[in-house]
């Protein structure tokens, strides 16, 4: 499977899309539930510089640009939803807001056509895959970010958290990057994912499906691996050469 049709689970289209979907809606409503049962100021620490009425405020506009895109098949990014993310309501209405953009943006998903045609930023095997793939995983991201805030964090599905994984290393990492100082990291996951061989370098990361010899291993589930990999509060635990695990952190993953 080329990094161009990776997804979640091998399944047909489909399938694939159905996955992605449920995925998004109960994140989506975790994420909202968690997040009235904190207060709006209170510090986000796997984002130190948010607190969870900037959170909510980010993935609740992000889901509108995304169902702008989608909605009105645009072939460019919509910068004019685009310029709206980060900007909301007032707290009385902020949760009620993003329940109706999240709401919004699944229905924008489900009814738009197979063959849809429309903006993206990472490889696909078709813009509406690419576009339920990626704001799964963005709002999964930030469901764990609203629930670090009391420390319970739920346990993502493993062919999911794999999912993430290839995403993340096949579309945000293969982006061409400055040089990094040469290492190679092995993901090995516990629950029967398949491993991810990095190979840090003059190109960046180029990643390979498969072990190889490393300079430092990082186990556990994958959904600790794929938390661990965005950065968030994870149980992975490394083996080896730490500090060639530390280049990971100063990659900077960005939207287009």
């Amino acid at each position: 499977m080329s990094p161009a049709s990776a997804g979640l689970g091998h399944h047909n289209g489909a399938v694939e899309l159905a996955s992605y979907l449920n995925q998004l809606s109960s994140d989506g409503l975790l994420l909202a539930a968690e997040a009235e049962r904190v207060s709006l100021d209170a510090a986000v620490r796997s984002c130190p510089d948010w607190n969870v009425r900037q959170l909510v405020t980010h993935i609740g506009g992000v889901h509108r640009w995304a169902a702008s895109i989608v909605g009105n098949a645009m072939l460019e990014n919509d910068d004019v939803t685009g310029d709206q993310v980060g900007l909301g309501p007032d707290d009385a209405a902020l949760l009620d807001w993003f329940r109706h953009g999240h709401n919004a943006l699944l229905q924008t998903l489900r009814a738009a056509p197979s063959d849809l045609q429309c903006f993206t930023f990472l490889p696909a095997a078709s813009p509406l895959l690419f576009w339920a793939r990626r704001q799964a995983h963005e709002t999964a991201i930030h469901r764990v970010d609203v629930q670090t805030v009391r420390g319970e964090i739920t346990p993502f599905p493993t062919e999911f958290a794999a999912d993430g994984i290839e995403e993340m290393l096949f579309g945000f990492a293969a982006r061409p990057r400055p040089a990094i100082e040469p290492g190679v990291m092995l993901l090995k996951p516990d629950d029967g994912a398949a491993a991810w061989t990095l190979r840090f370098g003059d190109t960046g990361v180029a990643t390979l499906r498969g072990e190889a010899d490393a300079d430092v291993v990082l186990t556990g589930s994958t959904s600790d691996l794929y938390r661990w990999l965005w950065n968030r509060p994870s149980e992975a635990v490394l083996t080896g050469d730490t500090s060639v695990a530390d280049r990971w952190h100063g990659i900077r993953v960005r939207w287009t």
